[in-house]
């Protein structure tokens, strides 16, 4: 049961807000004229208002790919990174400049021609500012060898085996503030998914990576773990399910270790799941105030901490993922062969 009493700071905040901030909202719409715009924002609570201004649009930034995924902003030159899966690469998109192609081959390395997704799928930086790839089709995660600014195809294997057995195809990952790599591993990147010849590990896993190499198993019972993302503080792990029948986000609480120990709903989505509202519980991102973005049935769901739903920002697609950008001011939505923006306060 949600916590009207927890929100109550958030709604005095929302009364400031709202009437301190009308003339930052106008100048965000004025951005917002020069793309088309899809979909609406619904508002659920008086909340979504200090997080997406009232005349907020989704601007549609780029189109005509396969399956889009893995957006993240680039600061140090202020391009975004998104994946397209099918074709097997890494686009860039960036202001005023329009999208092209950033890395190919990006998760499929092999000669021999597959199908299915063998492309990267969450893309992420380590700490010391190198791109970390989800590679569908290598079925490992792995870091490119180069530059953010010259890319090149070379890979360094980080996560590719777990108790001997090659991993299904890691789908997301992020780390936290000492270097570990938290990640999940769906089977979406197998040619034939559960019925692949080649699965090896009869679950679909959330993994822990330690900087020394070693590679823990944390969760072992969800059906489809997809987008993962900490809490500002670290102390709890959000992970989707991305299946049609257990729709569901769960919360995990953080040990010191880094390991996980109680795991609790966090919120059931499954009855939203139609041909009306298009997705699954998949990416997620969590801003520093500890509002979840998280892309489920009919678009982008915002989360206040305590499980409240805030709104929706329905783009009309099956959305992937999302990452904020321009200094927090954006978020940017990867929705079926579209590339997106909302302009957040």
């Amino acid at each position: 049961m949600t916590s009207h009493l927890s929100l109550l700071p958030f709604c005095f905040a929302v009364l400031l807000l709202v009437a301190c901030k009308q003339e930052a909202s106008q100048k965000t719409s004025s951005k917002q004229s020069r793309y088309a715009t899809t979909g609406k924002i619904e508002r659920f609570h008086p909340l979504l208002d200090s997080i997406i201004a009232f005349d907020a649009n989704i601007e549609i930034l780029a189109e005509g790919f396969e399956w889009t995924e893995g957006p993240l902003w680039i600061k140090d030159g202020a391009f975004l990174l998104f994946t397209d899966i099918p074709p097997n690469r890494v686009m860039r998109w960036k202001e005023g400049e329009g999208t092209s192609i950033y890395l190919t081959p990006s998760g499929y390395t092999g000669e021999q021609a597959r199908t299915g997704e063998p492309g990267a799928n969450g893309l992420l930086l380590d700490g010391k500012g190198l791109l970390v790839l989800c590679q569908h089709g290598d079925r490992r995660v792995a870091r490119m060898n180069a530059p953010l600014q010259q890319p090149r195809p070379e890979f360094t294997t980080l996560a590719d085996r777990w108790d001997g057995k090659q991993l299904n195809s890691p789908n997301d990952a992020v780390f936290d503030s000492k270097g570990r790599l938290y990640f999940t591993d769906p089977p979406y990147g197998l040619e034939k998914q559960m019925d692949d010849p080649f699965k090896e590990i009869p679950f679909q896993g959330v993994y822990l990576l330690q900087p020394n190499g070693t590679l823990d198993l944390l969760v072992d019972s969800l059906t489809r773990p997809n987008g993962i993302a900490f809490s500002p503080d670290e102390r709890t792990l959000y992970v989707a399910n991305s299946d049609p029948n257990k729709a569901i986000w769960v919360a995990y609480d953080v040990r010191p270790d880094g390991m996980l120990g109680h795991g609790r709903l966090f919120h059931d989505a499954t009855s939203k799941v139609s041909k009306e509202m298009p997705g699954l519980p998949d990416g997620l991102k969590v801003n520093a105030q500890g509002i979840i973005f998280a892309t489920g049935p009919g678009g982008v769901w915002v989360f206040h901490p305590d499980g409240t739903v805030l709104g929706r920002i329905d783009t009309g697609q099956a959305t992937s993922n999302c990452a904020f950008g321009n200094e927090g001011k954006a978020l940017y939505l990867t929705a079926d062969d579209y590339l997106m923006r909302v302009w957040l306060k």
